[in-house]
Parts: C-alpha cells; structure tokens; sequence
C-alpha cells in the first residue's frame, strides 16, 4: 500500500532532519510510523524470520524484528541503505517505523517465533508489502534495463550489501517492475566498527557475484549519475530517522549522537572515495 493524499489519523509522521533535495531545495526527511494492529503471518524465507502485519493505516508490511539475529543494527542498515536507495529514486518499498505489541502473536504456534516476537516489542522496521509480487530469477528472461542494474550494482557496492547473488537476489518483481529488498545485511561495518575509515574506501566483497553485474551497463556512468545526489547533508538526514533505541552503547559509542556522527563520517568517506571503487567495480564487469 502506498500512501497518498492526507495521511489516515491513525498514522504518525516523523520529522528527524534537514535536507537539501536533488534540487538544492530546503526539505524535510520524513518517514511514517505505524502501529501494528493484527499479526498475519510469518515469513519463513531467510534467517530473519519477518512478517506479515496489518497496521493502523489499513495497510501491510513486512516487519523486520529487532529481536531477530543480528538485532537492532540490520533495521538500522534497512533504515539508512533503503531510504539512500529511495532518495537516488531507485525502486524501495516504503519504510515505515513499526510498533508492535507481541500479544498480537499469542495465536503463534511455533515457539521459536514466539520468542523473537517477546524480544520485538516497540519499534521495529517495515516495508510496504506487495501482494502477489515474485522472487527475481535471471533464468526467467525478465530483464532489467541495463542502467537500471548498473544503478542497483553501484547502490549496493556503496552502502556494502553483500546479499544480492543468484541463490538470494533479494529482489521482486512485481506489475513488470523490479523492487529491491532487504537490506539489513548493508552497512556490515557497524558490528564492530572496525577501522571504518579504512573500510570506507574498500572495494564491495564479492562484487563478482552480484547478480546484475552481467546486465549491468557502466558502472562509473552510474556513478557520475548518483553521486551528485549525495552529500554528507543527506546523510546526517537520513541517519536522524533512525531512531534512538536501535542505537545501544558501545564501546567508543557511548550513546545515540555519537553512532549518528559514526555512520556520517563512514558514508561521506566512502562517498568520496567511490569513484575509484566504480573504476574497479567496471573492471570486474567486463572480466565477468
């Protein structure tokens, strides 16, 4: 569901930071809160364990929890990789904050389900759910435009996603369009912080196995495309919409501004430094 017109009483719209859009224009980041209102159904593919919910704008999405795996930090980086990906105007379902009370799940028959649900109460991240919508296969002859799969290879060599090869695309087709999902394996440097300003200026893992990178067009035209759109402004404002209990203490990290100022100074690092990497990622895509 999308949103459109005046927002339903019910639905909440958060104001976390100041942009300049592609225009240079002074605008709002914004994203929407909702709240869960009915439990459908688990989503059993992948290790994450999400699922389906009704909220209270009569829509659906698919929650991702915090109580899964790797926690809180891969709704940070759905968070900040998806709305990235959605402001350069590539197709991400919308995200929204998801409240969810575990009760809803008290018909839940599976206790492995239900204990990540327990861990799950509050925040949590969705996307906007698209009915009937299938996995991407290459092997079924849909094909995306080829500046289109340079785009989502030079997006996902950015913002680090290492989860888009031919076993787990993580795309949809859906109404003859690719979508992209899931993203929560982005932005890795953050379980740990590890030396990211060296990381920051590192080629994408695996680049070879993206499974766009043998449709791709030149990934440095896409690069010339997109970078303009970013700057260090656009990421303080992103970054803003995460919110605060998704950002625990760390060592080096004591609270939430502090993680803030962590994941800006990694993105402008790697933004400046990306140029080079599309060089490098081209150079892998001729030899593929």
């Amino acid at each position: 569901m999308a949103c459109t017109g005046d927002p339903p009483r019910a639905t909440r719209w958060l104001v976390r930071g100041r942009a300049l859009g592609r225009r240079g224009v002074d605008t709002w980041r914004v994203i929407r809160s909702v709240a869960a209102t009915r439990y459908v159904t688990p989503l059993r593919e992948g290790g994450s364990l999400p699922a389906i919910v009704e909220a209270d704008d009569d829509g659906m999405y698919v929650a991702k929890f915090r109580g899964a795996g790797h926690g809180a930090k891969a709704l940070v980086a759905e968070v900040v990789a998806g709305e990235i990906g959605r402001l350069l105007g590539l197709p991400i379902p919308e995200i929204v904050l998801v409240d969810f009370d575990p009760r809803l799940a008290a018909a839940e028959p599976d206790a492995e389900i239900r204990e990540l649900l327990g861990r799950s109460a509050g925040v949590n991240a969705g996307l906007d759910f698209l009915p009937g919508a299938l996995p991407y296969d290459p092997a079924t002859g849909f094909g995306p435009a080829r500046d289109l799969c340079a785009a989502v290879v030079w997006f996902d060599s950015f913002v680090t996603n290492v989860d888009r090869d031919a076993r787990n695309t993580n795309m949809l087709v859906w109404h003859g369009r690719l979508w992209l999902i899931d993203h929560g394996s982005a932005l890795y440097v953050h379980h740990g912080w590890r030396d990211p300003a060296a990381h920051a200026v590192k080629p994408l893992p695996m680049l070879s196995r993206h499974v766009l990178l043998p449709k791709a067009g030149s990934i440095l035209a896409a690069h010339d495309r997109l970078a303009p759109q970013l700057s260090r402004e656009l990421f303080e404002s992103i970054v803003a919409l995460v919110p605060d209990d998704w950002l625990a203490p760390e060592p080096g990290l004591e609270d939430p501004a502090a993680h803030r100022a962590a994941y800006v100074d990694y993105l402008a690092t790697r933004l400046g430094a990306h140029r080079a990497l599309a060089e490098e990622a081209d150079r892998v895509r001729v030899g593929a």
